[in-house]
C-alpha cells in the first residue's frame, strides 16, 4: 500500500509549483506591459510640453519632438536605444495648428482664440519576454506571434504659443 503512495507529493508539487510560476510570469508581463504603456504616455506628454513652446508647423521641432518621444532626448544618438522595444519615429504623428488636416488644433475657443498641439503614438504592439526568446515563434512553427499586444493611440494635446 505505502509503494502506492510513493512519489504524489513530487507529483502535486511539480502540477503546483508550474501553475505558481506560470501566474508569476504572467503578472511579471503585465507588469512591463504598464510599465511600457507609461513610458509612452510621459514621452508623449514631454514631446507635447516641448512643442507647446515652439511655433506652428517648425519642422525642426517636430523633428525633435520625435526624437524626443522615441529616444528622450531632443537628439537622439546613433547608437542610443529607444525608451521602449519596437518604438520608432514612423509612429509618431504630430497635429498642430499650422497642419491644415488638424483643424481640431486651430484657434480653439474666442477671446483669444488658442491654438493646441497633438502628439500621438500609433501603431506600438508590446511584444512579452516570450515573444523576444522566440519560445511561441518556435511553438507556432515560426510564423505567427500569439502574444503580441497592440496597444491604442497614446496621444497628449496642450496648448501652443501663439503666432
Amino acid at each position: 500500500m505505502k509503494k502506492r503512495q510513493k512519489g504524489v507529493a513530487l507529483v502535486e508539487f511539480a502540477i503546483t509549483f508550474a501553475l505558481l510560476l506560470a501566474i508569476c510570469f504572467g503578472l511579471t508581463e503585465f507588469g512591463r506591459a504598464i510599465y511600457t504603456y507609461n513610458t509612452l504616455a510621459k514621452s508623449v506628454r514631454d514631446a507635447a510640453r516641448y512643442l507647446s513652446t515652439q511655433a506652428a508647423g517648425s519642422a525642426t521641432a517636430h523633428d525633435m519632438a520625435k526624437q524626443l518621444v522615441v529616444y528622450g532626448t531632443p537628439v537622439a544618438i546613433d547608437t542610443q536605444p529607444a525608451l521602449v522595444p519596437g518604438l520608432n519615429t514612423s509612429m509618431v504623428v504630430i497635429c498642430d495648428a499650422a497642419d491644415p488636416a488638424c483643424i481640431a488644433n486651430m484657434g480653439q475657443g474666442s477671446n483669444p482664440a488658442i491654438n493646441t498641439v497633438t502628439v500621438r503614438v500609433t501603431g506600438y504592439t508590446f511584444t512579452p519576454i516570450l515573444d523576444l526568446l522566440g519560445f511561441t515563434r518556435f511553438y507556432t512553427g515560426g510564423s505567427t506571434s500569439l502574444t503580441s499586444i497592440p496597444f491604442s493611440d497614446i496621444s497628449a494635446t496642450m496648448r501652443q504659443a501663439y503666432e
